[in-house]
C-alpha cells in the first residue's frame, strides 16, 4: 500500500509529538509534587496511580513510534519513487 505525502508527513508529525508530549509526561509523573505518585513523596514506594499512568504513557510512548515508523517509511518510498531509474542525479 502506498502512502500520499500528506499522510506520510502526518504520521511522521505524529509519532515526534506523540515522543514528545509522553516523555514529558513520564518525567513530571516521577517528579509528581502533587503526591498522587509516590507515598509520602518517596521514590521507593510508587502507588497504583503511578502504575497505571506509567502504563498508559509507555504504551502511547510504543504506538507513537510506530505510527512514527510508518510515516517515515511512507516518506522514504515516495522519494524512492520519485529518483530516476538507475539512482544517479540527472547531469
Amino acid at each position: 500500500m502506498k502512502l500520499s505525502r500528506p499522510v506520510s508527513w502526518f504520521l511522521t508529525a505524529f509519532g515526534v509529538w506523540s515522543v514528545f508530549i509522553w516523555t514529558t509526561f513520564v518525567k513530571n509523573l516521577w517528579k509528581d509534587s502533587g503526591g498522587q505518585a509516590f507515598v509520602n513523596g518517596d521514590h521507593s514506594q510508587p502507588t497504583a496511580f503511578f502504575w497505571v499512568h506509567l502504563l498508559l504513557a509507555v504504551t502511547s510512548l510504543l504506538l507513537g513510534l510506530a505510527i512514527g515508523w510508518i510515516g517515515v517509511r511512507g516518506l522514504r518510498a515516495l522519494r524512492a519513487a520519485a529518483a530516476p531509474a538507475g539512482g544517479a542525479a540527472a547531469e
